[in-house]
């Protein structure tokens, strides 16, 4: 019996069902005529959560995630062979702190085993949960969040789907490196905070400016850990499943495209897809959708490059650009298999070892031109500022 399996409570698969090409037929699902999955030789495990008792304006969201399993097992794997399993769903425990726990839980053990969890929710306040997941693992995160707002909140009152990340920030052991927000509306987001991630030094990009050249996501999803899609940070008209959706937002085809971004980043370790809620989706649409957005990251890990640049390897062109009168120099590295662009950031010896993961910064092309023509890239300078 698996250390998680006590967590989650079986599905209804009918995998006869499915043609045998179909997802349906080639995940091994937690069904109960059948045992918990084996995770030997697993690269991916869907985890439903059903709560939504802090979601805020959007109960119902708990029932995601079977109504997501409905469109994605009847989609097919394309080039790919998926070795991913269902773990089936964490139920609402007791108390909202006991499903939060189960979630840690599980992340913690599916993380250890190299298995990354694919995490249908459920309400947005889960993010935190995911983030504890990472609190043993001795390491510094990235988080990034692709959401229109920031979801701050105060730190002394209750967790929810609005209000977890001031918990994340101040959360101690402190094991957050950097966070970062793509897609956030102007409209929805008070200046104070705002003004809050600057002097934090977090990251955060307009819906307008994310959408005017989508590629430059790419970087930004490059360096995360973990990844929390909030499904109300893609319009309306393409994903109506909650009362809180904006007229304005990404397009379904971009919310692939970040997703499958994602899956080809090499260190990311988990996702999670939140606050969708069946009660008001049109035509399964929105569910639709997360199933393909899934799809997509599975698209993106099965075209992983692995090539996280080695200073001394043959495989990367190296560019040395010296700026604003000698007063800073970058090293930025160019991949010959993926044609991805990394950028050297100096921290202080006395940091020790700490942050040394995060001295090669994802950046790209735009950077570099950037960089040769004077300017200081943004992001260089928001890390060069965090480890200072």
């Amino acid at each position: 019996m698996s250390d998680i399996q006590h967590f989650f409570t079986p599905i209804d698969l009918q995998a006869d069902s499915y043609a045998e090409t179909q997802l349906g037929k080639l995940v091994n699902a937690y069904n109960a005529d059948s045992e918990f999955p084996d995770l030997k030789e697993i690269d991916m495990a869907i985890v439903g959560v059903c709560e939504d008792r802090r979601a805020a304006n959007n109960v119902g969201c708990s029932f995601a995630p079977d109504k997501v399993r409905d469109y994605f097992y009847s989609l097919y794997p394309g080039t790919f062979r998926p070795r991913i399993v269902d773990l089936g769903n964490i139920t609402a425990g007791h108390e909202i702190e006991d499903t939060y726990y189960a979630v840690k839980s599980s992340i913690d053990y599916l993380i250890r085993n190299n298995v990354i969890p694919i995490i249908i929710g459920g309400s947005q306040d889960l993010t935190y949960a995911q983030f504890l997941g990472y609190e043993k693992l001795e390491q510094t995160i990235n988080v990034v969040a692709i959401d229109s707002k920031f979801d701050l909140g105060n730190p002394d009152e209750d967790t929810t789907n609005t209000a977890y990340l001031g918990k994340i920030i101040l959360h101690q052991p402190n094991f957050l490196f950097n966070y970062s927000n793509i897609g956030y509306q102007t409209y929805l987001v008070d200046q104070p905070s705002l003004g809050m991630m600057n002097r934090l030094y977090f990251d955060t990009y307009r819906l307008g400016q994310v959408r005017d050249a989508i590629e430059e996501s790419e970087p930004i999803i490059r360096h995360a850990d973990m990844l929390s899609f909030d499904i109300t940070a893609i319009k309306h008209s393409d994903a109506p499943a909650n009362p809180n959706a904006s007229p304005n937002g990404f397009y379904a085809e971009e919310a692939c495209q970040m997703m499958r971004y994602a899956g080809m980043n090499d260190k990311l370790s988990s996702v999670g897809i939140y606050e969708i809620n069946p009660e008001y989706d049109t035509h399964g649409k929105t569910s639709n959708l997360a199933a393909q957005m899934i799809w997509c990251f599975m698209d993106g890990f099965y075209n992983r490059k692995s090539d996280y640049p080695s200073r001394t390897s043959a495989d990367y062109i190296k560019f040395h650009v010296v700026l604003q009168e000698e007063k800073y120099e970058i090293n930025f590295y160019k991949s010959k298999k993926s044609d991805r662009w990394w950028m050297e950031v100096p921290y202080p010896p006395t940091k020790g070892l700490k942050f040394e993961r995060h001295t090669l910064l994802p950046c790209s092309y735009k950077d570099y031109e950037m960089a040769v023509n004077n300017e200081i890239p943004d992001r260089w300078w928001q890390t060069y500022q965090k480890l200072a």
